[in-house]
């Protein structure tokens, strides 16, 4: 004949039991104390008989006792209750996941470098994001002043990969490459991604996985051009354009194509013979060019490139040529200087004449020397 819990130790436990659960389930260390030194068999009874009166208002408090923090015998009898209650459809609800104990950390853009910009605005730039715990991931972009992000790329990288990548990279690109404060490149992913915006395109799907890095950045003021550059220094700024770097800087020939034919047709009429009445038609079309060209919103992108190029150009310890940017893009940003008469401005415009009329020729391919942006 098996044994009955004595009714004094049987009626303690379910006192505790009543008391917590009038307390809105809290068990205080009394009732802990009290449970725990009850015989197994006494705390299987009240459990039971607290789970069979109660049904589901005994599930929190039978959970709480059921956790890794009560006495084992505890919470070994709290479980058969809990179970028993399942059984007849009563099942308390899914405990929480644990949180993680070691949280990611957000990551950071600890490196930059940014390329010189290409005749259509393009720049490359590199941004090295590193997550706190050693890991580095690269995020390769191609940006564009009129389109906004056209390429996206990158993926985890090392250390010694990264060194890899930039050398080999800097001896094969024609552009030059430039360390930079990441809040710099940074600055410029929210210009282009403020761009697309502004104009109701959304950047090539691959940047979707960065995007999260750039919440919050905000774009840094560009560096202003000088606003009274020397006049000798603007006068020189076409020299620019021989450098290895700026070889495609001119605008677009597909759009001065018609203007191209009338100076072809200048150069090779027979009915105007004298070399100064053809130079000056030429001079003429070219000025026409570039007042129909250089609006107000031209004139400021062209400033802003010059500006970037200045940049890249100091930083490459080119000073002469740095200062030969900055001149030719304080004069391009002033309101009150016309742009036909702006040297590196007819520059351009001159060298997009004569691609346009090597297209015309058939000597050149017009896709070729495109200024449109492209992928």
């Amino acid at each position: 004949m098996t044994d009955r819990p004595a009714a004094a130790p049987l009626a303690r436990c379910r006192g505790a039991l009543e008391a917590a659960l009038a307390r809105g389930s809290v068990v205080d260390a009394v009732d802990l104390a009290g449970l725990g030194a009850a015989p197994d068999d006494v705390l299987d009874q009240a459990f039971r008989g607290f789970a069979t009166d109660h049904g589901p208002a005994a599930l929190p408090l039978l959970a709480a006792l059921a956790s890794p923090s009560a006495e084992r015998a505890v919470r070994r009898a709290a479980r058969r209750a809990l179970y028993r209650l399942a059984q007849r459809g009563t099942a308390a609800p899914p405990r929480p996941a644990p949180r993680p104990v070691v949280e990611r950390r957000a990551e950071r853009a600890a490196r930059a470098f940014l390329s010189g910009i290409d005749g259509t605005g393009a720049r490359a730039t590199w941004i090295v994001f590193e997550d706190g715990y050693g890991g580095r991931s690269l995020c390769s972009l191609l940006l564009n002043d009129t389109a906004g992000i056209v390429e996206a790329a990158g993926g985890a990288i090392s250390k010694k990969r990264l060194e890899s990548e930039l050398a080999s990279l800097r001896a094969a690109q024609k552009l030059p490459w430039v360390d930079v404060e990441p809040a710099r490149a940074v600055g410029l992913v929210v210009e282009a991604l403020a761009l697309h915006a502004a104009r109701g395109t959304a950047p090539p799907a691959a940047f979707a996985r960065w995007q999260r890095l750039f919440a919050g950045a905000t774009a840094p003021s560009p560096e202003p051009p000088p606003a009274d550059p020397d006049p000798r220094d603007v006068e020189r700024s076409p020299a620019l354009l021989d450098l290895p770097e700026m070889a495609g800087w001119f605008l677009d020939p597909d759009a001065v194509q018609a203007d191209a034919l009338e100076l072809l047709e200048s150069r090779e009429s027979r009915l105007v013979v004298a070399d100064q009445i053809k130079a000056e038609r030429e001079e003429a079309i070219v000025t026409r060019v570039v007042e129909r060209a250089f609006s107000p919103e031209v004139r400021r992108r062209w400033a802003r490139r010059l500006g970037e190029m200045g940049f890249v150009l100091e930083a490459t310890a080119r000073a002469t040529e740095a200062r030969l940017a900055r001149a030719a893009a304080g004069a391009l940003a002033a309101d009150d200087r016309e742009p036909a008469r702006h040297p590196l401005a007819r520059a351009l415009a001159r060298r997009a004449l004569d691609l346009a009329a090597e297209v015309t020729l058939g000597r050149v391919s017009a896709a070729d020397v495109s200024r449109k942006p492209t992928a």
